[in-house]
């Protein structure tokens, strides 16, 4: 009985050489690819490595200063700001060379003191009135 279908009953027939020199290239092509993807992804994944492993740098915070009339200043570089007696830091913030303390006195009025770290001295005092 004969085949209809001629393909299914003939060998596979060689690569002429121009295709088959295209294969290896194509082949050739694959691999290199395959190879900077690997390298890539071991470069990403020893950076990830190496940022985990390193220490966590300090957070240098201001110091609170609970006894009255005690200075305020490890954080300013030797610079000190004398607070009256009996007063408590309740928040700060540092904008650009601004720092801002909001205290409760000893009379419980809550003040803002903005200190100019360049000029070192104390540009503004916010007070609000006590009970508020």
């Amino acid at each position: 009985m004969a085949n209809i279908n001629p393909d299914i009953d003939r060998d596979e027939q060689p690569l002429d050489p121009a295709m088959e020199r295209v294969r290896r290239k194509m082949i050739r092509l694959l691999a290199v690819s395959i190879g900077i993807m690997v390298i890539g992804l071991m470069a990403v994944l020893a950076a990830i490595v190496y940022k985990i492993s390193q220490p966590v740098p300090e957070v240098v915070t201001a110091v609170r200063s609970e006894v009255p009339g005690q200075p305020l200043g490890a954080a300013l570089t030797g610079e000190a700001i004398t607070l009256d007696p009996g007063t408590r830091i309740l928040s700060h913030n540092l904008t650009n060379n601004t720092l801002s303390l909001e205290t409760r006195l000893a009379d419980g009025t809550r003040q803002i003191l903005l200190y100019d770290i360049a000029t070192k001295r104390v540009v503004a005092r916010i007070s609000e009135a006590a009970g508020n």
